[in-house]
């Protein structure tokens, strides 16, 4: 259905086009490539970028200041999906990529089980920061995050990976490496490695656990 990920160019781009049904989103996370517009018509790019960001479940790195800030909120699980992707689509932030056919395609994984959201809630119960992506076995792969709040991402972040090593999950994939992602502990490694470890996660049984 794809083109070998080593076709890709020195972004990471494979190829732009295709659908975005769930079948084709799935095929494309087991085969270690997502999707992302690209262009200035916002043409679904298909990604596999070398080396891929990845935080490890043994190794996040949380500060004391962190480690107070998760006990200040708190966090659900996919009980507001459609409000995280919102948050995350804000066309005020910097950089933003979620078009509408992106959150309708992730909107019906959500439905089929396949995606899941992370919601941080402050003591008042607004809504203040999140995060989504999709697991396949023992693969959870990010697509984005927000905050309102300070920490409120990085919290997200920290029970997310608390409940993937719970749940045995393998691999925490974030494609690209940011400042912020590395803040928190994450590390590139080679795409080869990558597909490697892929093999084995999507092989799995699914590890998301209500």
């Amino acid at each position: 259905m794809f083109p070998p990920v080593e076709t890709a160019d020195e972004s990471g781009l494979i190829g732009v086009g295709a659908d975005l049904e769930p079948g084709t989103v799935l095929a494309a996370y087991r085969a270690g490539i997502f999707p992302m517009p690209v262009g200035p018509e916002d043409t679904i790019g298909w990604w596999s970028p070398d080396p891929r960001a990845v935080v490890p479940l043994d190794g996040l790195s949380i500060s004391r200041s962190l480690q107070r800030s998760v006990g200040r909120f708190e966090v659900s699980f996919d009980r507001e999906f459609e409000a995280v992707v919102e948050g995350c689509a804000d066309p005020s932030r910097p950089h933003g990529w979620i078009t509408g056919e992106i959150r309708s395609a992730y909107r019906r994984l959500f439905e089929l089980g396949w995606a899941h959201s992370v919601e941080v809630w402050d003591p008042s119960g607004a809504l203040v920061g999140g995060l989504y992506g999709v697991s396949v076995g023992g693969l959870f792969a990010g697509e984005s995050m927000f905050h309102r709040a300070r920490d409120a991402s990085k919290v997200a972040m920290v029970s997310l990976v608390d409940k993937l090593r719970d749940d045995g999950a393998t691999i925490f994939d974030v494609q690209w490496q940011t400042s912020h992602l590395e803040s928190l502990g994450a590390i590139e490694i080679a795409r080869s490695e990558y597909l490697d470890r892929l093999a084995d996660a999507v092989a799995a049984p699914d590890r998301w656990s209500s």
